[in-house]
């Protein structure tokens, strides 16, 4: 179907040099095909071997360019052999081969599969190449339209998915509500009315809602954070498919010490490094400064 695309991939990109030994990270498609670029479809034909998160949902995209790989050349590295498997990424690389992962759609490492392969490759003094393109984050967030003029315009903070406990999200979400930074979240179809529900509590905060980004039904809406489970409602598609949230900018910013405060509600439900590690995500306060008031709450409620 889009093999044509495949000679303007060698056109355009070939001409650029792509060392062997290297492993390329390669962005594909969140839901419409034509998204690949034709850097990632002129690597796809060059690599050796490609990683995948899947190797049939691969294997799938490739026969759609029109690329051609035996299943010998693909090879699984998911979120649960993703330490095992770089390993033997490694070792292909250090043979000389090129090695391209994707995950199954999007950006690899981005709330995907991946990081861990980057990090063991770079630990083996191993050359990393990025191959940048789809991403959901940057889509959503390119059609928020979030604008201002105070110090915090144009940040914001990747949470991913919150906890799927009630109590956890619960907490996460009050966090959040502190926040002055536009927030990204990503949730499946089968979590989302509660996640609706959870996130109703941060009132008319404005909320872009993001819905099977660039396929054939995909839906955008900002609304008030209160009228999300009305909105998922008012038609039974609207639960179905994969979501990606933009939390827009609080409108009143967060007090003075108010990371304490956030510290304080996450440590009541959240192991104590996943609670600094969120608490310095939304405040951008220093992790190091965070651990350290940690273990002081831990310490004062020990002894209390």
């Amino acid at each position: 179907m889009y093999a044509s695309a495949l000679g303007a991939a060698s056109e355009a990109a070939g001409g650029q040099n792509y060392p062997s030994g290297a492993l390329y990270v390669v962005a594909t498609p969140i839901g419409n095909l034509a998204d690949i670029t034709l850097r990632a479809l002129h690597v796809l034909q060059l690599a050796d071997t490609i990683a995948c998160e899947d190797t049939r949902h691969t294997q799938a995209l490739l026969r759609a360019y029109g690329i051609d790989k035996s299943n010998a050349q693909l090879l699984a590295v998911h979120q649960h052999n993703e330490a095992q498997a770089a390993q033997v990424v490694i070792e292909r690389l250090q043979r000389g081969e090129r090695v391209a992962y994707a995950s199954d759609a999007g950006t690899p490492a981005v709330s995907d599969p991946g990081a861990r392969l980057v990090a063991s490759v770079r630990q083996a003094g191993l050359p990393i190449v990025p191959l940048p393109g789809a991403s959901s984050v940057t889509a959503a967030l390119s059609v928020a339209g979030i604008a201002g003029d105070d110090a915090q315009h144009g940040a914001f903070v990747f949470v991913g998915f919150l906890s799927s406990k009630s109590s956890e999200r619960a907490s996460a979400i009050e966090a959040l509500a502190l926040d002055a930074r536009a927030v990204v979240l990503l949730e499946a179809p089968h979590r989302i009315e509660a996640l609706a529900t959870a996130l109703a509590t941060l009132g008319e905060r404005p909320l872009t809602i993001g819905r099977e980004l660039t396929k054939q039904f995909e839906e955008i809406a900002t609304i008030a954070a209160h009228d999300f489970p009305g909105w998922l409602q008012r038609d039974t598609n609207r639960s179905r498919g994969e979501f990606v949230l933009v939390l827009h900018p609080a409108l009143v910013a967060a007090e003075p010490g108010a990371e304490q405060r956030i510290l304080q509600l996450l440590l009541a439900e959240l192991p104590l490094k996943t609670a600094v590690k969120l608490t310095a995500d939304i405040t951008g306060a220093s992790r190091n400064a965070l651990y350290e008031a940690a273990l002081a709450m831990k310490k004062g409620q020990a002894e209390a």
